[in-house]
């Protein structure tokens, strides 16, 4: 039987980041072939390699299936060709063909040249103007008429990540899932890098933008759910906020309106933090708490008039921390600040990102899945939950970068906390 073939080449760190290993295996899993026909190993850590490869497939739609497995890795067709491009139909609707990303570093070929495309995420399409030439991806919703989109893979390249040179937790790469497998080294590692960000971000307000390390990020993201007050981790993580190791906050209205709720009412979900048990009417708390920050109308001003004296919110407050309260149609309310529309949510997180060296979700699935859809493969993240299925799903979904903790979220940022020097 005649094959058929394509030359593709990979470049880097190929070896080391056992990316050379991963493409070979696809292609024989896939039912094709291979001939390497060139191959130039670096001859240290810091050096290059090279291959090309021939990889070959009985038919032209199997070839188009393996070429397209491959191209995460950094498979390029050595056929260089300009990208394909049609203009979206009409707002809000993509052509047909249209090239959905991945959230890997990506450049596509317009006008004979590479070009980065801007704000990488999984998912979304890749719109481009052709003078001068540039490439930015856009939302689904957010394409507007006429708009020339990618289509087809032709003229698109992805570097896969390399095994950094850090040999902490976050340098392998890959998901890892279990609650028998011990947490302290971990937490370590994570504590060890916020303290990293917090003195990029120092030296960049010191000495201005451009100074400090656009490699290590200037700002930690945590994404919470309420869990982390109900299980008592309310008061690490207001110290972690109040000494500056934390600076874009994402979460839906009940973590806010819980934690609110222990201000004024010393309870959550009506259950007294101090005492160990229910109080009586204690289930309508949350409610008189979200009423009482609606009449002040806003976060910031409930803790300004002395309403919300302590806890996440007044620490975010009084730290100037960058929030994000994504609505649900379950939210009681809701409190004021919280976006209500899901697409604007989307956007907000989205502008609220760049800049983000750090990732942790604590206690939440949905704002995690979603955070994990918005980051940035290169972005280091740390899912911490007591459910194993949601550090996994988060996984399964393509955060393939995210390094599982199955533990409550109170004993994760107590220990993190303390790691940084928490005496609480």
């Amino acid at each position: 039987m005649t094959m058929v073939n394509e030359t593709v080449t990979l470049e880097g760190h190929i070896i080391d980041s056992l990316i050379l290993a991963k493409v070979l295996d696809t292609i024989l899993q896939m039912g094709g072939t291979f001939d390497m026909s060139e191959m130039k190993v670096g001859a240290t850590r810091e050096d290059s390699s090279l291959t090309k490869i021939k990889v070959q497939a009985e038919t032209p739609k199997l070839l188009e299936e393996i070429l397209q497995a491959i191209q995460p890795h950094g498979a390029i067709v050595e056929k260089v060709a300009n990208c394909t491009l049609e203009p979206a139909p009409k707002d809000g609707v993509l052509p047909d063909s249209f090239y959905a990303t991945s959230h890997l570093p990506t450049q596509v070929h317009i006008n004979d040249q590479w070009i980065d495309v801007e704000h990488i995420e999984m998912d979304l399409a890749i719109c481009v103007t052709l003078d001068p030439p540039t490439a930015r991806t856009v939302p689904m919703a957010e394409v507007k008429a006429g708009e020339m989109i990618i289509t087809g893979r032709n003229g698109v390249r992805v570097f896969p990540l390399e095994r950094p040179k850090e040999r902490d937790v976050f340098a392998f790469m890959e998901a890892q899932v279990s609650s028998e497998r011990p947490h302290q080294h971990i937490i370590t590692d994570v504590a060890n890098r916020m303290k990293l960000i917090r003195d990029n971000r120092q030296k960049a307000l010191l000495q201005g933008v451009g100074t400090s390390d656009p490699n290590l990020g200037t700002k930690v993201l945590l994404v919470g759910g309420p869990a982390i007050v109900h299980a008592g981790g309310r008061d690490a993580l207001s110290w972690l906020i109040d000494e500056g190791f934390i600076h874009v906050l994402f979460c839906g209205n009940a973590l806010a309106a819980h934690d609110m709720e222990a201000s004024v009412y010393g309870t959550s979900l009506g259950y007294a933090l101090c005492a160990g048990r229910t109080v009586p009417h204690g289930h309508e708390h949350h409610l008189r708490t979200i009423n009482k920050v609606r009449a002040a109308g806003s976060i910031k001003q409930a803790v300004e008039s002395g309403l919300i004296k302590d806890g996440i919110m007044a620490s975010c407050v009084r730290q100037q921390v960058d929030m994000v309260l994504a609505g649900s149609i379950r939210d009681d309310g809701p409190l004021p600040d919280v976006v209500t529309d899901s697409v604007k949510a989307q956007a907000a997180m989205r502008a609220a990102l760049p800049g983000v060296g750090l990732a942790l979700m604590v206690a939440t699935t949905l704002h995690s899945i979603a955070t994990g859809n918005c980051l940035p493969a290169k972005v280091p993240t740390v899912c911490v939950d007591i459910n194993p299925a949601v550090p996994t799903k988060l996984s399964d979904r393509g955060s393939f970068q995210a390094v599982g903790l199955v533990m409550d979220s109170s004993s994760f940022l107590k220990q993190l906390a303390q790691e940084l020097s928490w005496r609480g």
